[in-house]
């Protein structure tokens, strides 16, 4: 069997070609691909190898390097051993940008029946995001400023009003961004510079500045910004990824109002031992589902952009030239034939 699959060959470098696929073993699942969700900024840093020397980054993107990690499909064999799965039953899981794979029957998620494709592409960032929010450690009524609005940011909005926040203060410059936040519960938006933002901030907040401020530009200029708009004794949540952690600045108010710095990562498990170590990904997953389930969340109204696979260049390229545009950009591989032979 042959299968198409996207393939970044250098920096601005890429080429959907055909590739074998294994065929399965006793506990895996043969999947078809129908829709894959890109992660932007992530697969940007990855086209464009916008990293330095050192970095996990650098590690990471080795050319021929295989973007993606939110697949939605669904099955054609499964493996002699494996239970629950049959041909035609859609599966979620974390498989690159391509038109059949191979995935454990363990790690595969069956995607419910009131949640189409394309909103199911969803579930890796709302893993991601869940991350985040779980090391924020909320209370109820919260006030919290959401630096940042590309797809992980309108995702934090959603859960921050989820958690009990008071205030959900989005900030971005891209007048577009700001609006679906405020349709997906930001209650106030702020068009300007997270450096501009700490009067307006103080105002929406009684004067005490964010309990929990969320940098998720991916910029390393905003964590400076974040800082200066959590009130004493607040959380800083670092969700966006940048490329060149050098550049990031700690100012002082990390010492002189005792600020709480938390990292949070895709990679990052949750530790054995705590509250909350229950919450693995397929967990975070199937939580993430109930909520667009019940309507708790919406995903499929922030869907903008949708490109046959074979458009790969044109759709990477034009968001390299513009990405505010843009929020969810789904491959449709629907179209792509010649897999099976």
């Amino acid at each position: 069997m042959q299968s198409w699959n996207l393939v970044f060959l250098g920096p601005r470098e890429l080429e959907v070609r055909r590739e074998p696929v294994p065929e399965p073993g006793p506990r895996q699942l043969l999947v078809r691909t129908s829709r894959t969700l890109i992660s932007v900024g992530t697969e940007l840093i990855c086209y464009l190898r916008q990293c330095e020397p050192g970095t996990h980054w650098d590690a990471w993107v080795r050319y021929p390097f295989y973007p993606g990690y939110s697949n939605v499909g669904r099955v054609v064999r499964a493996g002699a051993e494996v239970e629950g799965w049959a041909p035609g039953d859609r599966v979620a899981a974390r498989a690159n940008h391509r038109q059949y794979y191979l995935v454990d029957a363990p790690r595969a998620l069956r995607v419910p029946e009131e949640i189409s494709d394309e909103e199911a592409t969803w579930f890796g960032l709302g893993c991601i995001v869940q991350n985040g929010v779980r090391r924020a450690e909320h209370h109820l009524g919260d006030a919290v400023v959401v630096i940042g609005l590309g797809p992980l940011g309108q995702l934090v909005t959603q859960y921050a009003r989820i958690n009990g926040a008071r205030e959900v203060i989005a900030i971005d410059t891209a007048a577009r961004r700001l609006e679906w936040a405020a349709a997906h519960g930001a209650t106030a938006t702020l068009a300007m510079l997270a450096s501009d933002a700490r009067d307006a901030v103080a105002a929406l907040a009684d004067g005490r500045l964010a309990d929990v401020v969320y940098d998720v530009t991916g910029h390393p200029a905003s964590f400076p910004a974040a800082l200066r708009l959590a009130r004493r004794f607040g959380t800083v949540v670092l969700l966006g990824d940048t490329g060149t952690p050098s550049e990031q600045r700690l100012t002082a108010d990390l010492v002189t109002r005792g600020l709480r710095v938390v990292g949070a990562h895709d990679s990052n498990p949750p530790p054995e031992g705590t509250d909350y170590a229950y919450w693995s990904h397929p967990n975070m997953a199937r939580l993430f589902f109930t909520y667009l389930q019940r309507g708790q969340m919406r995903v499929g109204d922030l869907i903008t952009h949708r490109y046959d696979p074979r458009q790969a260049r044109e759709c990477y390229e034009a968001l390299v030239a513009d990405r505010t545009a843009a929020m969810g950009v789904v491959f449709d591989w629907t179209g792509m034939e010649g897999g099976e032979q």
